[in-house]
């Protein structure tokens, strides 16, 4: 395919006082976004699932090559499949596979290898990075900045359902290779996260731990 350049489609240009006042606006919107394990059983309409993935797949990548796949399941069958292989992989991790010091880095969070949000959620959104693609002929081709690439559509995934007034929780069990089989994904995919997604049960909590984020003066620095 050959470079053909278009006029900026959409210029979203503000004045220096409105976009100040975005800016803080959307930062103090991103503030109450939480991370939460419990979630009630009400249903979400895929249609929002839909829109909160269509928003991932605008995000930027390397060569532009899209290197994602999303994998949005609502059966509850499968999300109890899912549940089962990954508290198999979690008594593992948290019978001492994790290592000491990652483990006790996890005590704050109040994590273990129980995973009931992986069926009570309405949806579970397992994200896959494309390792490598094929084109119309079968032929392989690489892949370029995979992880940056499905990284930026995670954040912008995880932004859409908060936007969207839902809540999710990045799960990632390890291994998580039979993710490949029960979603039916080829080889040249890797999955990275499984998101669950809904309301936030009317007992959920979060750990005071996670509130603490570090001061723009230690995650900053200007020249």
């Amino acid at each position: 395919m050959s470079y053909v350049p278009l006029p900026l489609p959409d210029r979203l240009q503000l004045s220096p006082e409105d976009s100040l006042a975005s800016a803080r606006a959307f930062r103090d919107h991103m503030r109450r976004r939480h991370s939460v394990r419990d979630f009630a059983p009400d249903p979400v309409d895929r249609a929002v699932i839909e829109a909160c993935i269509e928003a991932a797949g605008t995000a930027p990548s390397g060569a532009n090559q899209q290197p994602w796949h999303f994998v949005a399941i609502s059966d509850p069958a499968m999300k109890a499949r899912i549940r089962d292989a990954a508290e198999e992989e979690e008594r593992a991790f948290y019978a001492g596979g994790g290592g000491d010091e990652w483990l006790a880095a996890l005590e704050p969070v109040g994590t273990g290898p129980e995973k009931p949000h992986l069926t009570i959620a309405p949806w579970l959104i397992v994200v896959f990075a494309q390792r490598w693609g094929t084109d119309a002929e079968g032929q392989r081709h690489k892949h370029y900045y995979v992880p940056e690439s499905v990284g930026i559509a995670c954040g912008m995934l995880i932004t859409a359902i908060h936007h969207a007034g839902l809540v999710t929780l990045e799960h990632t069990p390890n291994p998580m290779k039979f993710l490949n089989e029960l979603c039916l994904r080829p080889e040249n995919e890797k999955a990275l996260m499984i998101l669950p997604v809904g309301l936030p049960s009317a007992a959920a909590t979060v750990p005071a731990a996670a509130k603490r984020k570090k001061p723009l003066a230690e995650i900053m620095s200007v020249f």
